[in-house]
């Protein structure tokens, strides 16, 4: 099953025997383990939700920048609050990285709610 909207698709085949999960952006594309797909919804939700603390300090004209990471993967922000792109590295056994532009977050999220992937 594969989603996809304005910048994004993300995908999960639980028959697959290793990469079970797909991110990718208009151009790009990875395949993920369950694990890593796992670590990277974890991470999305984490990196929204630090996003969503830090607006409340900020001016209206104030940009950011936010990282979070696992054992896995690094994922980045930058941008303002309500409109910021997002970016990820892979750095466990195998180099991939990627970026989706501003406004895909919210909808990228809702999609990994979705898939029903646990």
């Amino acid at each position: 099953m594969i989603k996809k909207g304005k910048g994004w698709r993300i995908g999960w085949q639980e028959k697959a025997v290793t990469y079970k999960g797909l991110i990718g952006g208009d151009d790009w594309a990875f395949e993920l383990t369950a694990i890593e797909m796992q670590d990277f919804c974890r991470l999305l939700l984490q990196i929204h939700q630090a996003i969503i603390d830090i607006n409340e300090h900020l001016m209206e004209e104030e940009t950011i920048t936010c990282e979070v990471e696992s054992d896995l993967m690094w994922l980045g922000a930058q941008g303002y609050p309500n409109n910021y792109s997002l970016s990820i590295i892979l750095h466990h056994h195998r180099g991939c990285e990627g970026t989706w532009k501003e406004n895909v977050t919210k909808d990228l999220i809702q999609a990994t709610q979705s898939l029903m992937l646990f």
